[in-house]
């Protein structure tokens, strides 16, 4: 790719690829569900097909984790990408046709690959830098890119260009080119990796070491729990604004698209200037008040605070990664990293279909119900992110 990209950082070129990767998830992801309906699947079934895609994830990442390693990560990635590409390219072509079980089954490959792409990010920059504002930074461009694939969209959906009217297809078609150009970009990044003999994967050693260590054990259940609450409360967020808050695909997605830059914003101003130096103010501002938020939607019953509550939720989502979750994956050992990601997502994954599922449950009845049980969930999450306690254990040796 030139000469110029070859004097780039190697970490900065991972973050390159990570962003043209973005770009395709975010304009892929937020038409998805309505690409689903258009092609006369309902919203339970749209529910159930997402929570199902979690549990094909989990078998599959306990495959990876014994597999996969630090030396190999970036031929994985390579390959996941290629195969996702395809996996795009087929779907496309079943756009409007009766092949529905077809269409599942590879809605649910995606969802498979798309994660076992993004957990592999991580464990791919570590090999180069491990630190907690990388970590952030790697977050921050992930969201970032993502709501300029989300801006793609809201510009082209509805517009007619050279007698082609841009529908849910088109969009995910476009998401496929820049899949080519992520593939494109991680195929000319060098061979960053050396392994050193330590570094080798024990799996034994690497569940022992999850399993014993108190602070990850207690931050598991964190994060299944988060995932929950997360997924109750907005897991079919484009279906909400959509069919019960009344705004158009293009609406929806232009609103999705500024709250979804703004939090952009408040995530870089946060990580630079504004994380408290008390952890407790951090939570608060974290989860304390998406909480109250969730709970006056949920008894006022009003659309209003419904939308509000959405709101903040997403525009404090990216915010405070370097406090909540960069601490936990940084102290786990280069020898166990992959396994341990592994393990995380497992569990973070398996939160989120719980979530998807009951999504769907609750959808019929009102969103302010699919609030209102997911505040009831962060309650367990906010304790349990207390218990976990590793910022204790860094002030203490402060």
């Amino acid at each position: 790719m030139g000469e110029k990209f070859a004097k780039i950082k190697e970490e900065n070129k991972i973050l390159i690829m990570l962003a043209f990767f973005s770009i395709s998830i975010g304009l892929w992801t937020n038409f998805k569900q309505l690409w689903l309906q258009d092609n006369q699947l309902e919203v339970g079934k749209i529910s159930e097909i997402l929570s199902l895609s979690g549990v094909f994830c989990v078998i599959v990442l306990i495959i990876f984790a014994k597999q996969v390693s630090l030396k190999n990560i970036k031929n994985f990635m390579t390959g996941a990408i290629l195969i996702k590409t395809i996996n795009l390219i087929i779907l496309a072509t079943l756009n409007h046709t009766p092949y529905k079980m077809l269409i599942e089954i590879l809605i649910i490959l995606d969802n498979v690959l798309e994660n076992l792409i993004v957990i592999s990010i991580y464990p791919l920059i570590i090999t180069v830098k491990k630190e907690n504002k990388l970590y952030s930074k790697r977050k921050l461009v992930e969201y970032l890119f993502k709501d300029v694939g989300i801006l793609i969209g809201g510009v082209l959906i509805g517009k007619t260009i050279v007698n082609y009217i841009i529908n849910y297809n088109i969009c995910l078609i476009i998401s496929i080119l820049f899949l080519l150009l992520s593939f494109i970009t991680i195929v000319n990044i060098k061979r960053t990796i050396i392994v050193e003999e330590r570094n080798k994967i024990n799996v034994k050693e690497a569940f022992k070491y999850a399993i014993t260590n108190k602070i990850q054990r207690n931050y598991y259940q964190y994060l299944l729990f988060s995932g929950i609450a997360m997924d109750t409360g907005l897991g079919l967020k484009m279906l909400m604004l959509t069919n019960q808050l009344g705004f158009s695909d293009e609406n929806a997605t232009k609103y999705l698209l500024i709250v979804g830059l703004i939090a952009d914003g408040i995530g870089i101003i946060a990580l630079k200037y504004l994380t408290p130096k008390n952890e407790y103010l951090t939570i608060t501002i974290k989860f304390g008040i998406r909480f109250w938020l969730y709970m006056i939607a949920w008894f006022s019953n009003d659309l209003t605070n419904c939308l509000i509550a959405m709101s903040w939720s997403i525009l404090i989502s990216t915010a405070y990664e370097n406090v909540i979750d960069a601490p936990y994956v940084n102290c786990v050992p280069n020898q166990y990293q992959i396994i341990v990601t592994n393990y995380r997502y497992i569990v973070k994954i398996i939160g989120s279909s719980i979530g998807l599922y009951f999504a769907g449950l609750l959808y019929p009845l009102g969103i302010s119900y699919n609030f209102g049980i997911s505040a009831f969930f962060m309650i367990f999450q906010i304790r349990l992110f207390l218990l976990s306690g590793l910022f204790k254990k860094e002030r203490r040796n402060k």
